[in-house]
C-alpha cells in the first residue's frame, strides 16, 4: 500500500511539472498576398483557428502577423501552415519569445 501511494504521489508531480513548464511563446509572422483590407480578416481567422493559440493581430501595413500561442498545444510550424493553406503564405519574421506560467 506503502508503494502504491508513493507511485501516486510522483505520478501526480509528474504530471504537475508537465504543465508549470508550459510557456506563452509570441511570434511574427511575414505574411504573403495580403493585397486587400479584407485579406487581415481572413489571416487572422485562420491562426485563431489553430488550438492552443491565444491571440492574433494583423497588420495589412506591415504585412505580418503577431500571434500569442500556448506551446504545449501547438508550434510555429502550425502556424505557418494554417496561413498558408488559407491562401496566405507565412515565414517567421522574428523569433519566439517565450512566457512561463
Amino acid at each position: 500500500m506503502k508503494r502504491l501511494v508513493t507511485l501516486v504521489a510522483v505520478a501526480a508531480g509528474l504530471l504537475a511539472s508537465a504543465t508549470a513548464y508550459a510557456a506563452e511563446q509570441t511570434v511574427k509572422l511575414a505574411v504573403g498576398n495580403m493585397y486587400c483590407a479584407g485579406c487581415p480578416y481572413t489571416v487572422e481567422k485562420s491562426l485563431s483557428a489553430v488550438p492552443g493559440v491565444n491571440k492574433v493581430t494583423v497588420s495589412f501595413k506591415e504585412k505580418s502577423a503577431v500571434v500569442t500561442f500556448d506551446d504545449q498545444k501547438t508550434g510555429v510550424q502550425a502556424l505557418i501552415a494554417a496561413a498558408t493553406n488559407a491562401g496566405y503564405p507565412a515565414k517567421l519574421a522574428v523569433a519566439p519569445t517565450t512566457t512561463t506560467r
